[in-house]
């Protein structure tokens, strides 16, 4: 898998190059998200290249490849038992494909390597999600346009396994989502806690 580098913080938004034409594959393998949510397909489209481009990676005007599945808890409990080893639903599983490095920002394949690039997989599970909403007060969609966006984050590589990787992420979160006219999903105490505390990636 090839991989892209990390982009340089330091280096102006305007000035990365941004893929030229990602491709969001979505599947739908729980009816209750079509049920809930008229055109969450598209929902999920518009999240994610939101994320792409509001994530601060130089996308090098490569194709990106991502797919996302809004599942139920059935099946993400199973993929958390077989990939993660813990029998239990979560609410966002992500399968990055390794494909950007981090922390030197030279790409870990051949310079001359070109063509798409799979970034991996993002699971979202309908009923954890619904009743982590409900507990929020927020709405489904709000809720479902979160996850998506953390997802796509983990499969750039960003995690929040420590206090600065949480601040860095959440930051990204915080930014993004207001982008697409939702508030901060943190409240004030960003890095408080890491949530969502449940997520999972592999």
């Amino acid at each position: 898998m090839s991989a892209l580098p990390v982009s340089d913080p330091e280096r102006p938004p305007a000035a990365r190059e941004k893929t030229a034409n990602p491709e969001i594959d979505v599947a739908v393998s729980c009816e209750g998200w079509r049920q809930d949510i008229s055109g969450a397909e598209d929902l999920c489209r518009r999240v994610a290249l939101a994320a792409l481009e509001g994530s601060g990676h130089d996308l090098g005007g490569r194709d990106v490849e991502v797919s996302l599945m809004l599942a139920d808890d059935a099946l993400i409990r199973k993929l958390n038992r077989e990939y993660r080893n813990q029998d239990k639903a979560t609410n966002v599983l992500s399968f990055a494909s390794g494909a950007f490095t981090s922390g030197d920002d030279e790409p870990a394949s051949p310079a001359g390597t070109s063509g798409p690039v799979a970034l991996g997989d993002v699971v979202i599970a309908f009923e954890t999600v619904r009743g982590e909403a409900r507990v929020q007060e927020k709405s489904l969609e709000a809720h479902l346009t979160h996850m998506v966006v953390h997802g796509i984050l983990h499969l750039l590589g960003f995690d929040h396994e420590d206090r600065s990787q949480a601040e860095h992420m959440e930051g990204l979160e915080i930014s993004i989502l207001a982008g697409l006219g939702h508030d901060n999903p943190y409240g004030e105490g960003i890095a408080d806690t890491i949530p969502p505390q449940s997520c999972g990636e592999s």
